[in-house]
């Protein structure tokens, strides 16, 4: 890749940035996809029940998923296509912390637009963020009102994309919520808001825990909202009975973690562990595909029906997905990324201590879906609370319509 920059490096705070993947590297990639070797089959085995009610592969990622995405991705699909999405957007690097930091930040033709930072989650990348970019920087093209218009900044967390790699240890998501705070402070925003999911989530918690003078207020698609008598009863693996006296959709939610922590967490917990062993993702884009899609179920449920039944869910298409995937190989950034796990000292779905404004919107296919109750006490100051009719995990990347009315709608009071 090649960094253009307008004056020295040096003496620049601020340089722009274009993604240029060499050609024998894109012409490696398409090797390694034609070369792919297949495991057997998986065994016939009943399906797991999900607490949404679909059915769940029991052994993980199917061979028949891998085998439709391993034919597009090898004969159809343009390995170029996420190089020209990402270079038709301004980009830029700027040194945070002695790291290079990469970011979009792309400005509204409307006056008094309000700054707003998207901060990505694992295994995704900016790549989720690009299909809301034109709605929440111009929504007058989309439905939408001038005073709505947004600002929007959306950053490569280290590890990701074109970030810098940490090469030592503490950059946990605190650093990052810094960090990311730094950058609006340096892009001359003296007030502005957050918003994120999966570790964006955690990363705006923390902003909002950090609670800087320009943090107008946050936004969560995957609110932090276990009180502190709930939280203990979960760790890797393993569930402790739900107490009594939980409402139904207290008891939902329990559930609905517990069946994470028992069934939907191993990935997280190699990373968390030994996010350095997992060479393969490195080397086998086959292998990096498979790591990626099984993130959650129900995403996984949506990505396979694009690739399988041609049917896909929302803006999960086959092309989205493999952007994301095609990013992440040629950037080599499978482990690096990974390593934030290995960082991290929070409780993903625990309540933080957030003290400023709050947003939640909940999808119905999220992880979880939080109680308002919960919510209300993670987030003192909850300025708005709203449930969805669809959407999951990758709330913006698959629902981008959706979830910019809910941005928009979440900080319009904060204007």
């Amino acid at each position: 890749m090649a960094v253009t920059t307008e004056t020295p490096a040096a003496a620049a705070e601020i340089r722009s940035f274009h993604v240029d993947f060499p050609q024998e590297d894109v012409a490696d990639l398409r090797r390694r996809i034609a070369g792919t070797r297949f495991p057997e089959r998986e065994p016939v085995e009943d399906p797991i029940a999900h607490p949404l009610g679909d059915a769940v592969p029991p052994q993980g990622v199917e061979l028949a998923t891998m085998e439709a995405l391993v034919r597009y991705w090898g004969t159809e699909y343009d390995l170029r296509r996420i190089e020209s999405r990402l270079n038709a957007l301004p980009q830029f690097l700027t040194e945070i912390d002695d790291l290079d930091i990469h970011f979009i930040h792309v400005k509204s033709r409307h006056e008094n637009a309000l700054p707003v930072i998207l901060i990505h989650g694992w295994p995704g990348s900016v790549v989720e963020m690009l299909g809301v970019v034109g709605l929440l920087t111009d929504p007058t093209a989309h439905g939408g009102s001038a005073e709505d218009a947004f600002d929007v900044v959306i950053p490569s967390i280290p590890g990701y994309g074109f970030s810098g790699k940490p090469t030592t240890s503490g950059w946990g998501p605190e650093r990052v919520a810094g960090a990311s705070i730094e950058l609006m402070k340096r892009l001359g925003y003296t007030r502005f808001v957050a918003q994120g999911g999966d570790w964006g989530a955690v990363i705006v918690d923390l902003m909002g825990v950090q609670a800087p003078p320009e943090l107008l207020g946050i936004h969560s698609n995957m609110p932090g909202v276990l009180p502190p008598e709930i939280a203990p009863s979960f760790g890797p693996l393993s569930v402790a009975p739900a107490p009594a006296g939980l409402s139904a959709e207290e008891q939902r939610c329990y559930e609905q973690v517990a069946y994470v922590y028992t069934k939907g967490i191993g990935y997280a917990v190699e990373m968390l562990l030994h996010p350095q062993t997992l060479y393969g993702i490195a080397d086998s884009p086959a292998g990096l595909a498979a790591w990626i899609l099984d993130h959650d179920a129900e995403s996984y449920l949506d990505i396979t029906s694009a690739f399988v039944d041609g049917r896909p869910v929302g803006n999960l298409t086959r092309d989205e997905v493999l952007d994301n995937i095609t990013m992440t190989w040629l950037t080599n950034t499978g482990i690096s990324s990974a390593r934030l796990y290995h960082e991290n000292a929070y409780a993903f779905f625990d309540a933080k201590g957030v003290s400023v404004p709050a947003a939640v919107t909940v999808f119905p296919k999220e992880l979880y879906q939080a109680p308002r109750t919960w919510a209300e006490r993670a987030y003192p100051n909850l300025i708005y609370f709203n449930e969805v009719d669809r959407g999951g995990h990758f709330a913006a990347w698959q629902e981008p319509q959706l979830f910019s009315q809910e941005v928009r709608a979440a900080f319009r009071s904060l204007r």
